[in-house]
């Protein structure tokens, strides 16, 4: 049987991969749990959508802040303490807004996960955005 695009390159090692998937725990959250800790009162992040102004004004998660990217420095999160876990989202899979935001927390040596999905991966999970310019 001729191989497949899928298996030409072989798998991981099973210890390979149990690295890898539990490293990316580290890096990412999901829509789902998300909105069970924001549903919970179980809440231990910000959570941070870090689109446009305008963007976030159209629809947002509710409890989100509006903090373009952008406008991540010292200076602009000195009211959060330092080992505060920044959540951020962005539009969806297509845009890298998130990418940008974890790497500026990063190198301002804040802890950061990305919400996988962003706004899309919320709306397919079922889940509502409020308008307006208020979490």
């Amino acid at each position: 049987m001729m191989s497949s695009a899928v298996s030409r390159i072989p798998a991981a090692s099973p210890e390979q991969a149990l690295a890898h998937f539990q490293a990316l725990q580290q890096f990412e959250t999901d829509c789902w749990d998300v909105h069970h800790a924001l549903s919970n009162q179980r809440q231990d992040f910000v959570l941070l959508d870090v689109r446009a102004e305008s963007a976030f004004s159209e629809g947002h998660i509710a409890g989100a802040i509006s903090f373009p990217y952008a406008k991540l420095n010292q200076a602009n999160l000195a009211e959060y303490p330092q080992d505060t876990l920044f959540v951020v989202y962005c539009a969806g899979p297509h845009c890298n807004a998130t990418e940008k935001a974890a790497i500026r927390l990063a190198k301002l040596e804040r802890p950061v996960k990305k919400m996988i999905g962003g706004v899309c991966g919320w709306l397919d999970e079922g889940f509502e955005l409020v308008s307006g310019s208020e979490g």
